[in-house]
């Protein structure tokens, strides 16, 4: 097997970027290789890259490459783009990729509070699983209230930053 593209045609510091995203993707409990393709679509140039590209690149499988782009598309970090008169696929980060995850977050935030408050309802007696509960209720419920502030803090500064850039 030779050298992959990747490691004869970009820095190692790419290479190791790459690497890094999909071991904290592993972490995460994600497939590595979502990781290593969102990874390379980040620093990719062109933004828009093929599947044979990622395959080449990444030096993974067509199948590997189809499984996972889904999977990524699915959880809204990336999109599908075609081209005209082109019969492949390309992919790219979809735009507002974090911002749309934060509010996913946020859902998700949501509906542990939820599960909290409905296990409190649940348990009698028992002061070391209300200790539980109430832990996990009231964490959830604090970045209930305030992960929608930091949100709209995050998109006051984006406007901000926006309006302040010369045009192009």
């Amino acid at each position: 097997m030779g050298e992959s593209p990747l490691t004869r045609s970009q820095p190692s510091e790419q290479s190791h970027f790459i690497e890094e995203m999909g071991l904290m993707f592993e972490q995460l409990g994600m497939p590595r290789m979502a990781g290593r393709i969102l990874a390379w679509l980040l620093i990719a140039n062109p933004p828009l890259q093929s599947s044979g590209e990622l395959v080449e690149v990444l030096q993974a499988s067509k199948g590997s490459i189809s499984t996972i782009t889904r999977m990524l598309i699915q959880i809204g970090l990336i999109e599908r783009v075609a081209l005209p008169g082109d019969r492949r696929d390309y992919f790219q980060i979809k735009p507002n990729a974090w911002s749309q995850m934060t509010q996913q977050r946020l859902t998700q935030i949501a509906a542990f509070r939820e599960l909290a408050d409905r296990g409190l309802s649940l348990v009698e007696g028992g002061p070391e699983a209300q200790r539980r509960l109430r832990e996990m209720r009231d964490i959830h419920a604090f970045w209930e209230r305030e992960l929608p502030r930091l949100h709209e803090r995050w998109e006051e500064e984006q406007r901000e930053r926006e309006h302040s850039r010369p045009p192009i």
